[in-house]
């Protein structure tokens, strides 16, 4: 299993919709967000094609700007990784 933090970009005025759009489309679970428009999420999926297929379907949802990974983590028993990585160090 790996879990992934994201963070979805979109303009101040479709922030809500945005929000609302993420928890409804059962693609992530959305903890945080400000008032420019960034909003931090959590992608939960059996291997790294599964998450990316995740974040490439948020990427598509309307009115966002764009979608990233930030931080994951992925199993070390089911991976053979030692688990907590950041994106930039692969």
């Amino acid at each position: 299993m790996n879990i992934s933090s994201v963070v979805v970009k979109t303009l101040p005025e479709h922030l809500e919709a945005v929000k609302i759009a993420l928890e409804e489309s059962g693609l992530c679970e959305v903890h945080f967000n400000d008032d420019q428009g960034r909003i931090v999420a959590v992608i939960e999926g059996d291997d790294d094609a599964d998450e990316s297929d995740k974040l490439k379907l948020i990427a598509e949802l309307p009115h966002v700007v764009s979608a990233d990974f930030s931080c994951t983590y992925i199993d070390p028993e089911n991976n053979g990784n030692d688990g907590l990585q950041q994106l930039d160090d692969k």
